[in-house]
């Protein structure tokens, strides 16, 4: 247990580094764009590691939860907690997110440290990261587009839609069938089943919250097309009168 203790904190070393050198890089940027930065970078990585896990180490999460951490899954959640625990003090520190980001940090940092606590679940843990990790290099892209104006272009629809169906597929469909074989097998313990269940409610919590999203982009996109006709049929009179 000593050697993960060094190990989250070497990884969290890390991730403050590599945003202190993307701070001195990028000076003329704001530090959420370089914390952001730091965060796609983990995404990435988590996602790269978590799927080797999941479709190549193994074991098959659906079928083997509860079983003993390999030490890839302890490597993996240890770089993981790292970043946690970096983003969850920046987060705090400029208050730039709300309750329901701050909760999902929390249960992230308590559930990997109850499973290498426990020697166990850890494929479970790896694959919870990767339904949560999966969709956050759109979610990245998505604000630098914001940024960048280019959010209002079909770069942006595409960025939307891909992580609105990415979302419902892997958090709600692949997370919902994951954690009804974590309840119902009898390897993981109980308070990993708790666990599973608060992280599987939080992701509805997103869910309420992007479905508004949704309606809100359709309205926009009904009223753009409207403005749209409503042009081109005024251009068709005018030419007509003409």
């Amino acid at each position: 247990m000593a050697l993960v203790v060094v190990g989250a904190l070497l990884c969290l070393s890390c991730w403050v580094s590599l945003y202190f050198i993307l701070c001195n890089v990028n000076a003329s940027r704001s530090y959420e764009w370089n914390c952001r930065l730091v965060t796609l970078v983990h995404g990435i990585l988590a996602v790269c590691i978590t799927s080797y896990i999941g479709y190549v180490d193994g074991p098959w999460p659906f079928t083997y939860p509860g079983t003993k951490n390999t030490p890839l899954q302890i490597s993996a959640m240890v770089v993981s907690l790292g970043y946690f625990i970096f983003d969850m003090a920046w987060c705090v520190y400029y208050r730039t997110e709300g309750p329901v980001m701050l909760a999902h940090h929390t249960m992230s940092i308590l559930g990997i440290l109850l499973t290498l606590w426990l020697g166990e679940s850890g494929i479970e843990s790896c694959a919870v990261l990767f339904g949560s990790e999966i969709t956050n290099p759109l979610l990245q892209a998505r604000w630098f587009l914001k940024q960048t104006g280019h959010y209002g272009t079909l770069l942006g629809d595409i960025v939307d839609v891909l992580f609105v169906l990415l979302f419902v597929v892997m958090r709600i469909f692949v997370g919902g069938t994951m954690l009804y074989c974590e309840l119902i097998s009898p390897r993981p313990r109980f308070f990993i089943k708790c666990g599973g269940v608060a992280m599987y409610a939080l992701s509805w919590v997103f869910m309420v919250d992007i479905v508004q999203f949704a309606i809100r982009k359709r309205k926009s996109w009904n009223k753009q097309k409207q403005v749209q006709q409503e042009t081109l049929a005024a251009n068709g009179h005018e030419g007509k009168k003409d």
